[in-house]
């Protein structure tokens, strides 16, 4: 009768040992795939290109928004310089006469960490200032 209890418990145990192992496997192959997942969500910004300040301003001092837009995204923000009213009485009559100038536009686009200002440290915003579709004036911030 002993002998057919310690079969009867081996048995058992034999059964109960496979399960464990298969939760145990079950549990390992999750953690590897969100393992796999996770760093893969989290591989993606670090094959986003970042530039040196000669680098940034060789490359885009002069081009188009749309130069611009295809190797760098959209930006993060854009804003539309605005003359104030009343602007030209206060200015007096300094340069062109404005009935006969043309219309300029004059547009701000941002962007956030792109560009570099030494191998560890990327400022935290870059401003490109567009007049009439070219970027005329390229500007990197720290401070905002």
């Amino acid at each position: 009768m002993q002998f057919t209890m310690n079969v009867t418990i081996k048995k058992s145990m034999k059964k109960s040992m496979k399960k464990s192992m298969q939760k145990l496997g079950l549990a390992l192959t999750t953690a590897i795939l969100l393992t796999s997942a996770f760093t893969h969500v989290n591989a993606a910004p670090l094959n986003k290109k970042s530039y040196t300040e000669d680098q940034f301003l060789t490359a885009f001092s002069g081009k188009s928004k749309k130069i611009i837009t295809d190797k760098l995204g959209a930006p993060v923000k854009k804003e539309l310089s605005v003359k104030p009213e009343g602007a030209s009485g206060f200015l007096g009559k300094v340069g062109a006469d404005e009935k006969n100038s043309k219309r300029v536009t004059v547009e701000m686009w941002y962007y956030k960490n792109i560009v570099n200002y030494d191998p560890k440290h990327t400022y935290k915003e870059t401003e490109i200032t567009f007049v009439n579709d070219r970027a005329m004036n390229i500007a990197f911030f720290n401070n905002r």
